[in-house]
């Protein structure tokens, strides 16, 4: 079976997971690598300086957001034009993606660079004892925001490619050089934040420089690099279809950046590094759904692109049934294994310890309504109808979470924080499951499945 015949295949619940079961690793595995990292800083370094890490975190989360939107949306056009067979054109447009992504790079490293200290001061960094880690940090770590994008184009475009295997094999070669050299400039040649900055940087640069070689060569049968063709209207058609990863990665800026200021409200400098903690193990946690997510995603767009409405009611079935009983899992492991999960980055003996704890069990129920809303948000932007699933994310952070955590604090204190998350995902599951089965009918039932009319 050739490399993009693979999306071709029928698809049961058995195969559609084994099909997925390479991003879901990887997911899982870059989510323990970036926690390794916390670790290495709250252990080696200090707790404050994981506190500064998180304080600094909203300036990643848009360059994730930016690269997110770019591969999600242009995925989605790229796999449908292969379902169409136009190969070339799915080319062109690829080759313009990727050149996309090392220009917003460079944009992202100039501004930063140029409003540096307008930023701290945003963020709260500016003046505190977390300035000279976060400045250090965000210094260094930008550098690598070109290679960021690269690494995420490469695990959604080799998934697309029909080699979800060699996605997982190049993230789990830049997860291993993320924690080998974290041991090594913390550990041995003492370079502090500035080291687990440059062992994060290189792990984007394993996947992302791969990629492009990969993706370089003449003999490829598949995708590859090809002389672009601009066309303007398309390149903001999948950016605006991919504008639901965007906004849900910008959200987690603007949420982690709201979750700060609270927890330097209501807690203190020990809230800010409980926070940190649980939304490292909340990297872990989310990283089935979105691993699954991106594994489905390109299938999904193959089955909407040939028209092939049976398999992509099953497909869709099947996934909100995954998500369902994953999501059960998920809660019951997190709470078995709290005390342990914490350990890893606060003592038991630390004051921290205990906040972290009684944030993390209440935090938890938030799992079980969060997979079914990544799902249903992927899915719509795998169809192409990015206004819906820009909606489902719009609503779900900027509005249900961000709200929450306005709202709730000023009637249960430090509860109201904790339970902020588990509330709004209950809401957007609400939203979700209304929107879906409005629109179902669009993508499987009697009407004709044409985009243009859903």
């Amino acid at each position: 079976m050739s490399e993009i015949n693979k999306l071709g295949q029928n698809f049961s619940m058995g195969s559609m997971v084994k099909f997925t079961l390479p991003s879901i690793i990887m997911m899982i595995f870059m989510s323990l690598y970036t926690s390794v990292d916390g670790a290495f800083v709250a252990r080696l370094i200090s707790e404050k300086a994981l506190g500064a890490v998180n304080i600094i975190y909203p300036i990643f989360s848009v360059v994730f957001a930016v690269s997110l939107m770019l591969a999600t949306g242009g995925n989605a056009v790229i796999a449908k034009k292969l379902g169409e067979g136009k190969k070339q054109e799915a080319r062109e447009f690829f080759t313009v993606i990727y050149l996309l992504g090392f220009i917003f790079g460079v944009i992202i490293i100039a501004g930063f660079y140029l409003f540096e200290n307008q930023i701290l001061n945003i963020l709260g960094a500016k003046e505190s004892i977390f300035e000279s880690y976060a400045k250090d940090y965000g210094r260094t770590l930008i550098l690598f925001a070109p290679l960021c994008f690269m690494q995420m184009f490469a695990q959604n475009f080799f998934v697309t490619e029909g080699k979800p295997k060699l996605s997982l094999i190049v993230g789990v070669l830049g997860g291993i050089t993320n924690i080998i050299f974290d041991y090594v400039f913390i550990a041995k040649f003492g370079f502090g934040i500035k080291g687990a900055a440059l062992a994060t940087g290189m792990s984007y640069s394993i996947p992302g420089l791969y990629s492009i070689y990969y993706f370089s060569r003449e003999e490829r049968t598949g995708l590859k690099f090809v002389k672009p063709k601009w066309n303007i209207r398309e390149i903001l058609d999948s950016m605006f279809n991919g504008s639901s990863e965007l906004v849900n990665n910008l959200s987690l800026a603007v949420t982690t950046f709201i979750f700060n200021k609270t927890m330097l409200k209501y807690v203190g400098d020990d809230g800010v590094a409980a926070i940190t903690v649980i939304l490292y193990l909340e990297f872990i946690q989310a990283a089935l759904y979105f691993g699954f997510a991106q594994g489905v995603s390109p299938i999904i767009s193959y089955k909407f692109g040939v028209g092939n409405r049976e398999q992509l009611k099953v497909v869709v079935k099947n996934s909100i049934i995954f998500m369902i009983i994953s999501s059960l899992g998920i809660v019951v492991v997190s709470n078995l294994l709290s005390d342990y999960a914490i350990s890893l980055f606060i003592e038991k003996s630390s004051i921290i310890f205990d906040i972290t704890k009684e944030g993390f069990i209440i935090f938890s129920a938030a799992y079980l309504f969060m997979g079914t809303n990544v799902f249903l948000s992927a899915m719509f932007t795998a169809c192409g109808n990015g206004k819906i699933s820009a909606l489902l994310s719009f609503l779900r952070t900027f509005v249900f979470i961000s709200s929450s955590l306005f709202v709730l604090p000023k009637f249960f204190g430090v509860i109201g924080i904790w339970i902020a998350v588990p509330v709004a995902e209950f809401l957007a599951v609400g939203i979700g499951a209304f929107l879906f089965s409005k629109y179902k009918e669009g993508y499987f039932g009697k009407k004709d499945l044409n985009l243009d009319k859903i």
